[in-house]
């Protein structure tokens, strides 16, 4: 499978690649930018989740403003950001599908995606039931989002 969607993601490579752009940027650029995305946007949206839930009044609702108004964007940032790392380990000639950073990141990507379910369902009847299992399962996704970078660096310097 993993070199058939090598095969299929190969055209786009190739145009990709009559860019020129410089091999640093094609091997280090997805950890750059992503690195940037989970841990500055990560990081706030996962704070002002919970800043959202122990706060009242006032602080609380701005709190869940934000939380509302970026986590879509976060989590776009990390889809797109997940098809630009396969595309770049195919412009690499590198095998996509089969590490460990692979595997963290498609569970992330599944996680967050449970979780936008879940808040574009306005929480269901169990509101506070659901609203916890939100706030631990975005919480459980931003963590393994950790242990992805750091798998996705040990996988950069392999290669």
């Amino acid at each position: 499978m993993s070199e058939r969607l090598s095969e299929l993601l190969e055209p786009i490579a190739a145009w990709f690649r009559t860019l020129g752009v410089p091999e640093p940027i094609v091997h280090w650029g997805h950890p750059a930018m992503m690195g940037i995305v989970v841990l500055v946007m990560g990081s706030f949206v996962g704070l002002a989740g919970w800043r959202g839930r122990v706060l009242t009044g006032e602080a609380s609702a701005k709190s869940r403003a934000d939380h509302r108004k970026l986590a879509p964007l976060m989590f776009l940032f990390i889809a797109l950001g997940y098809t630009g790392g396969v595309l770049s380990l195919v412009m690499q000639h590198k095998p996509i599908l089969q590490s460990p950073h692979f595997f963290t990141g498609s569970l992330a990507l599944v996680l967050l995606g449970m979780n936008a379910v879940i808040a574009l369902t306005g929480f269901g009847k169990e509101k506070g039931i659901v609203r916890s299992l939100h706030a631990y399962l975005g919480s459980a996704a931003l963590c393994l989002l950790f242990l992805h970078g750091v798998l996705g660096l040990k996988l950069g310097l392999s290669i």
